[in-house]
């Protein structure tokens, strides 16, 4: 398994940006590639090039920062079958792994210690027909789904889906807003008004740091 590899575009340590352990000082380990196109993603530096790296390689890597937290991310991680493995040796090694994932692609594989944070695409995102439904069957308490919210359509997409779903019976649900559409106070303002049992969360890597880095 550890001879195994993937196509890496980078391996850094920073602050969790985002989701349930936000702040928490994380090593990210980024994956090349990704099927989708969201019209606000803010890594497509990730979508080609990477350099080819064993698993052994990767998680020698991840151990040289001293910490207990690994995100998988991309891209899209699942692009690449190997990741599962990958996922599995780093949770063989101690650590505490979450994937970020567009929902695209079929969760159901995934080592089920890993803390899957996967994506509901909002109709603003412009991949609406990507989301992959079947995997919310697959999602446990200790996951996380994401809505990445522009306008008032999304909004009441999302409040639609949250209640479909029962998502927040099967694991947190996260709000955020979609950069540059509205100011973050609009959607905190609608969460507590319409009282959403949701998490509303920015991303904390951008306020400290711009697009620096931090996912």
């Amino acid at each position: 398994m550890l001879s195994k590899s993937l196509r890496i575009t980078e391996i850094f340590y920073s602050l969790q940006g985002e989701s349930t352990t936000v702040g928490l000082p994380t090593v990210f380990i980024r994956l090349t590639g990704c099927p989708l196109r969201c019209v606000y993603c803010d890594t497509a530096y990730a979508f080609t090039g990477g350099t080819k790296q064993s698993i052994a390689d990767i998680v020698q890597e991840a151990a040289q920062y001293s910490t207990r937290y690994i995100t998988v991310t991309g891209g899209e991680p699942l692009a690449q079958p190997d990741c599962l493995a990958l996922m599995t040796c780093l949770l063989n090694e101690g650590y505490t792994v979450s994937l970020e994932t567009s929902g695209a692609l079929d969760v159901s594989q995934v080592d089920s210690r890993v803390i899957k944070v996967m994506d509901l695409k909002t109709p603003a995102s412009g991949e609406l027909d990507k989301n992959r439904y079947q995997n919310i069957d697959y999602l446990t308490k200790q996951d996380q789904v994401k809505f990445v919210i522009a306008d008032e359509i999304d909004y009441e997409w999302s409040k639609k889906i949250l209640a479909q779903y029962a998502l927040t019976e099967r694991c947190d649900v996260l709000f955020s807003t979609m950069m540059g559409y509205q100011q973050p106070t609009w959607l905190a303002d609608k969460i507590l008004h319409d009282r959403l049992p949701v998490r509303f969360q920015i991303q904390l890597h951008k306020f400290l740091w711009g697009d620096a880095q931090g996912k």
